[in-house]
């Protein structure tokens, strides 16, 4: 099991604190934009005299409203089509488990989410990375990159679409070609759509479940961590048209007998969330990404495409080696008794030797602070060049 880039450097953060550095933590998508009053007003007032365990496939009754949410997205699903999971992490993990056997691969864009590793190696699944790459805003790699790594063992291409880590958006012909592709190969196309939500500036999201043709090819990853701004109630869901696929998670999710409870309690009462919540929250995080990125992108050296979605960048540094690069910001260095927390590129990619230069930086910090962040991260790397790059030390 790789170890995580986004939190194998906590212990060199925790002693910083103590130390009394302010750390500004840009390695991890925690926003720190509050979670809707719905939600938590939904857990506090959820009086049963047991906490019994739910469903296996989640709460019917949630199920239900989630289902109904995705109709007025355009996205045509029956509650039977879905299943809650304990966060889109367990949802990932079931459908690999389910579509794909041990030594079957999977087809990923890289840089990906870095747990996309963790999850193959627990399915057994090996990994196949097409590099996208950050001179064209790591859009979607030509569908011939696709179509050479495709062999006997293949089973399934998966995207992320906004993308976790680089923000970019796959737009409707990005989905047809990878649409035609899997019909033709017999494929499964997972899409990880947990950031659907946050899309910017017009641009719109299409599901790979609005495909024409994909019912049996078809398999969505969601989340309410993001859209909702509450990482911590670990609700997912898995959703297919594909009923062996589906009946065949389930076996999985009665094995671990049954999603959270109370936060299911709550994700039911959040999808009452107004659509004003939204368009202020993305009002926010466009905010924040335009000064982020027009930040790094006045410091010398540094390369920073402008996301289409999410809230995330990946960036190109002036460095040799993104994890000790990382590594040092925390056990060495400050400014003004602050420094910046990040997450190294390295872990992002399945091909050796990739991401040296880069890391992913999450916007989800007020301006103010990502204001310090930039600032900081600026002296970092001068003193970095100065101190280590040129005296090796």
């Amino acid at each position: 099991m790789p170890a995580s880039p986004i939190r194998k450097l906590v212990p060199y953060a925790e002693k910083a604190a103590k130390q009394g550095i302010k750390i500004y933590k840009l390695n991890i998508g925690q926003p720190d934009i509050e979670t809707p009053p719905q939600f938590m007003e939904a857990v506090r007032n959820y009086n049963v005299p047991v906490l019994e365990y739910s469903h296996s496939a989640g709460n019917e009754s949630y199920r239900r409203k989630l289902a109904s949410y995705y109709e007025n997205l355009g996205i045509p699903v029956s509650f039977e089509d879905l299943m809650i999971t304990t966060g889109g992490s367990e949802a990932l993990l079931f459908g690999m488990m389910s579509c794909l056997d041990s030594g079957d691969e999977v087809i990923i864009p890289e840089p990906f989410y870095a747990n996309y590793n963790a999850f193959a190696i627990m399915a057994g699944v090996k990994v196949k990375p097409v590099t996208s790459y950050i001179q064209n805003g790591f859009a979607l790699p030509p569908i011939a990159d696709f179509e050479r790594l495709i062999g006997p063992k293949t089973r399934a291409i998966l995207i992320c679409n906004p993308s976790n880590p680089t923000g970019c958006l796959y737009n409707s012909a990005d989905l047809e070609q990878l649409r035609q592709l899997v019909i033709k190969h017999n494929l499964f196309l997972f899409s990880d759509e947990v950031y659907r939500e946050f899309c910017y500036e017009g641009h719109t999201h299409t599901s790979v479940l609005q495909l024409e043709g994909l019912e049996k090819h078809a398999v969505v990853i969601d989340s309410v961590s993001k859209r909702y701004s509450a990482c911590g109630a670990r609700i997912g869901a898995l959703i297919s048209k594909n009923a062996d696929v589906m009946q065949a998670a389930l076996k999985y999710a009665q094995a671990r007998l049954s999603p959270p409870s109370f936060e299911q309690v709550g994700a039911e009462a959040a999808l009452d969330v107004p659509k004003s919540y939204f368009e202020a929250v993305n009002t926010e995080y466009i905010s924040r990404r335009n000064f982020v990125v027009a930040a790094l992108n006045k410091i010398k050296g540094v390369q920073c495409p402008t996301p289409q979605g999410a809230f995330y960048c990946m960036v190109e540094l002036p460095i040799d080696d993104s994890d000790k690069f990382c590594k040092w910001m925390l056990e060495k260095f400050s400014y003004l008794k602050q420094t910046v927390m990040m997450a190294p590129g390295t872990g992002f990619y399945a091909t050796k030797g990739l991401g040296k230069k880069e890391v992913r930086i999450a916007y989800v910090l007020n301006i103010t602070d990502l204001q310090n962040a930039m600032e900081t991260l600026a002296h970092g790397l001068e003193t970095y060049q100065e101190k280590v790059m040129r005296t090796g030390k």
